[in-house]
C-alpha cells in the first residue's frame, strides 16, 4: 500500500513519519502525476490560504477532486478546512469531498493552542491525546457525515464515506492510531 502525503506546504513530513511507523510507504506529492501511485491521500495541516493558493499553482485541485471519487482522503486541521464545504474564507478553494463548514481558527490564535485526551468512536475504547493548534471548528454538519470524537459536544473527527477529517493534528503525538484507522480503512 501505498499512502500520498501532500507536501507542498505545513506538517507532511509528521505524517511520512506516521505512516512509516506503521510499515505503509509515503509518497510525497505535488504533482498530479503522483497520484497515479496511491491507494490514498493525506492533507496535512499547515497554513489553508497557502496551500490553496500552491494547490491552485500546481494545478491540483481537479485532480484531488478526482482522486476522491474513488481513493480515500484524510485532512488534518488545513486539510480538513480545504476539504469541507465551505470554510467562510474567501481565499480558499473548498475541495467540497466532506459536508461540513468550518470556521478557521475557530478553537482560538496561535495563544489559545491546547492539547486534550479525546475518545474516538462511539463502539471504539480508543483515547489518544489530540493537539489543537490554530485549529478550525466545525459548526454544520450534513446527514451523512459520521462523527467519531467530539470535545464538549463540538466535533472533532469526522468520516464522510471513505474520506476523513480531524480538526486537530495526530502527527504531532507517538500515537499512529488516526493513520491506522485510515489505513485499515483502505485495506477493507
Amino acid at each position: 500500500m501505498q499512502i500520498g502525503v501532500l507536501a507542498i506546504q505545513g506538517g507532511f513530513s509528521k505524517h511520512e513519519n506516521s505512516l512509516r511507523k506503521l510499515n505503509v510507504n509515503p509518497i510525497e506529492v505535488k504533482y498530479e502525476y503522483q497520484l497515479n501511485n496511491c491507494d490514498g491521500l493525506i492533507i496535512p495541516g499547515g497554513e489553508s490560504t497557502t496551500i490553496s493558493k500552491l494547490l491552485n499553482k500546481y494545478y491540483l485541485i481537479n485532480p484531488i477532486k478526482e482522486f476522491a471519487k474513488t481513493k480515500p482522503i484524510f485532512g488534518t486541521c488545513a486539510g480538513l478546512i480545504l476539504m469541507s464545504r465551505n470554510s467562510n474564507d474567501s481565499r480558499v478553494e473548498n475541495l467540497n469531498i466532506i459536508d461540513v463548514e468550518i470556521n478557521r481558527n475557530g478553537w482560538g490564535r496561535q495563544i489559545s493552542s491546547f492539547s486534550q485526551m479525546i475518545k474516538i468512536g462511539q463502539n471504539l475504547n480508543y483515547e489518544i491525546e489530540a493537539i489543537f493548534i490554530r485549529a478550525p471548528k466545525i459548526f454544520n454538519i450534513g446527514e451523512k457525515v459520521e462523527v467519531l470524537a467530539e470535545i464538549n459536544g463540538e466535533p472533532v473527527f469526522v468520516k464522510q464515506g471513505i474520506h476523513f477529517g480531524a480538526t486537530f493534528h495526530p502527527e504531532l503525538t507517538e500515537d499512529i492510531t488516526i493513520h491506522k484507522l485510515f489505513i485499515e480503512s483502505i485495506a477493507v
